[in-house]
């Protein structure tokens, strides 16, 4: 539209798919990757391009709005409404937040399928991307439709449109089932609640789909419409119904978990494939194993088996979709495509309630060993993910009243204010992780973090060090007893070993971490940790390294970049240990400690002036600081202690 008036754009089908894909190209496209996308080898691809682009130019108000910049090309829309555009970046940031006026505009955006009847024959890069495109607009609909439905007045009238939208969208959604059937209910219209109730037990068990939640559903319908409560909304299911060739029936706590879906990676032929499209199998199904696998062994969340999100992809039942029928918050999706002497792999993991893409990366190798290769990247990915779910779930938390925390929300509520690394935030952190225990005593992570706690007391000296000490070898030893395969209770007794000078004990411990779950960061910082006091420093350089590579934005990264500032120490490099502690020292949340290595560290390389910078800031937080306090704090041997005390002289610390 301009101006109010219809622009009539040319029959072309794919000029029309060229603006499509280029108004939602998030950034500029190469001219091969446009002409690989529409045209199947024709005489002259770049010719039909550079066609479609003039005729674009006339189109648009400004022919300026298509940039070519060298081999590239964007379309400028700034000023321009499009509704695909509005929709993903509601989504991007959270249909959740928005108020009940935006959630009906955005749902009258929908007028049908996206780009509906826009197939591109013998174009399978193009027409994959639409059926993807497709799938996340239908789900982002249902998410809308969710949230207005929650939303609106129980007794509003557009209430049930939008509740019969929602089940034709999510037909095997079950809160899609209840909320129609508690609309129904509301209007007195029984027989038409048994009618559908019954067509939708046909629909589940034709899917081998646990129907059961919903049948409860209906029963606590009833039954409140015969206590005379119906005008108030009945509640609905807590989650989606439970696939019966999917979940077993988890335990009360385990249910309270996040959970995740890895659905089976899809390989892209490279140009010039004999192969069509996306397919199936080898290199692709190889990886996705590989990061279930080690998803599971971090023991984070709640992670679906191969077994059962094969077993749906091989309906060919679309990510979201499935990341609704097995009831999980979370859905992984990604694609390998080897070309031209490189493997890719894009990633993406997605929040299934709101349908809010929490992250997105691209891995772009050089295929010189492919198992090398994709160990490699899987490591990333399985470290990424784990790592943006912890961040979303601790937010999510914060959000929350504290009354109203459940134990896992405590325990991320706990390490949010764990990470601020000031007494007062650990205090608060000691308190939410109690809180998750005493809702579930069978909570072995929660017992690391508060064993983490009662450690830190003792490390940054907020209490008495040998009762904290002691503390934090108790609450361990009971994360053990809880989960003696959890990596995080190891490392929780690993560090606790430590604090008690056993080092050789706290070496194995941090090792079986790390022997439980490989992709475990902590625990290859740990071992970092201890062996850059007294242990084998080139070890500890090697495992901060590892433990960085896993997490590179890790709350713990200040303590990566220290211990291996440390470990360059013991080896006579100052000034290494000089650039890595200043890296430390240059986090955010850096506590006082580590502006003390960075003091000695400099000083040791001769950086007096920068030295004294940081004892300074250091002596106005503890005034009395000195080369005892710092000794004491860690467990040095001999020869380290010596330079280390050599530093602080240097600076007026000795």
């Amino acid at each position: 539209m301009r101006d109010g008036a219809v622009v009539q754009l040319p029959a072309s089908r794919k000029l029309r798919a060229l603006f499509a894909y280029l108004a939602l190209a998030p950034h500029a496209v190469g001219r091969s990757r446009l002409c690989e996308l529409l045209w199947d080898v024709p005489n002259d691809p770049r010719g039909e391009l550079r066609w479609c682009l003039s005729k674009l130019r006339s189109i648009l108000d400004d022919p300026a709005r298509i940039e070519t910049s060298g081999d590239t090309v964007a379309l400028d829309l700034s000023g321009s409404l499009v509704d695909a555009i509005d929709i993903a970046s509601a989504a991007a940031d959270g249909i959740e937040t928005l108020d009940l006026e935006r959630l009906q505009v955005l749902s009258g955006l929908f007028v049908g399928d996206f780009l509906d009847g826009l197939e591109i024959d013998r174009s399978p890069h193009f027409n994959s991307w639409l059926i993807a495109q497709r799938r996340r607009f239908r789900s982002c609909h249902a998410a809308i439709l969710e949230h207005l439905v929650n939303n609106l007045p129980a007794d509003a009238d557009e209430t049930s449109p939008h509740l019969e939208k929602w089940v034709e969208l999510n037909p095997f959604d079950g809160r899609a089932h209840a909320a129609l059937l508690a609309g129904l209910a509301r209007r007195g219209q029984i027989g038409a609640c048994e009618e559908h109730l019954a067509s939708a037990e046909q629909l589940f068990a034709s899917e081998d789909l646990d129907f059961s939640p919903v049948r409860e559903a209906w029963r606590t319908i009833r039954s409140e419409r015969t206590a005379a409560t119906l005008w108030a909304r009945p509640a609905l299911l807590p989650a989606a119904p439970q696939a019966s060739i999917v979940l077993p029936h988890p335990d009360t706590a385990a249910s309270q978990k996040a959970s995740l879906a890895v659905m089976p990676f899809i390989e892209e032929a490279g140009i010039g494939s004999a192969r069509g499209g996306p397919s199936r199998g080898g290199l692709a199904d190889g990886l996705t194993h590989d990061i279930i696998t080690r998803l599971a062994k971090l023991r984070d969340f709640f992670v679906i088996a191969r077994g059962s999100v094969f077993a749906l992809a091989e309906k060919n039942i679309a990510p979201e979709d499935a990341g609704r029928r097995l009831n999980v918050d979370y859905v992984a999706t990604g694609t390998v495509r080897s070309q031209a002497g490189r493997v890719v792999v894009s990633v993406e993991l997605v929040e299934v309630r709101t349908v809010r893409i929490v992250w997105a990366e691209t891995f772009e190798r050089k295929p010189d060993d492919i198992f090398a290769v994709l160990d490699d990247i899987g490591n990333s990915i399985v470290s990424s993910i784990s790592a943006e779910i912890e961040m979303v779930e601790r937010n999510r938390a914060l959000l929350k009243a504290p009354n109203s925390l459940n134990a896992w929300e405590a325990y991320h509520r706990g390490l949010w204010h764990m990470y601020r690394f000031t007494r007062t935030e650990n205090e608060q952190a000691r308190h939410f992780f109690g809180m998750a225990l005493k809702l579930d005593p069978t909570f072995a992570r929660a017992y690391a973090g508060l064993s983490f706690t009662h450690w830190q007391n003792a490390f940054q000296r907020w209490g008495d060090r040998d009762r904290e000490s002691a503390l934090a070898f108790e609450t361990a030893g009971q994360s053990l007893l809880v989960d003696d395969h959890n990596p995080a209770a190891h490392w929780a007794m690993g560090r606790a070993l430590w604090l008690r000078g056993e080092q050789d004990g706290s070496l194995i411990e941090l090792e079986r971490a790390v022997d439980l779950s490989p992709n475990f960061a902590l625990g290859h910082y740990a071992l970092s940790f201890v062996h850059s006091q007294s242990g084998d420093p080139k070890a500890a350089i090697g495992s901060s390294d590892h433990s960085r590579h896993l997490s590179p934005f890790d709350p713990l990264l200040f303590g990566m970049l220290g211990a291996r500032a440390m470990a360059h120490v013991r080896l006579g490099q100052f000034d290494e240990a000089a650039e890595w502690a200043l890296k430390a020292a240059a986090r955010p949340n850096a506590h006082a400690i580590i502006l003390a290595i960075a003091a000695h560290c400099l000083a040791l390389a001769g950086r007096l002036d920068e030295a004294r910078n940081f004892s300074a800031a250091l002596r106005k937080t503890l005034p009395n600081y000195c080369a005892d306090d710092f000794i004491g704090t860690f467990r040095f041997e001999p020869g380290a202690e010596a330079m280390f005390r050599q530093g602080a002289r240097r600076i007026g610390l000795g």
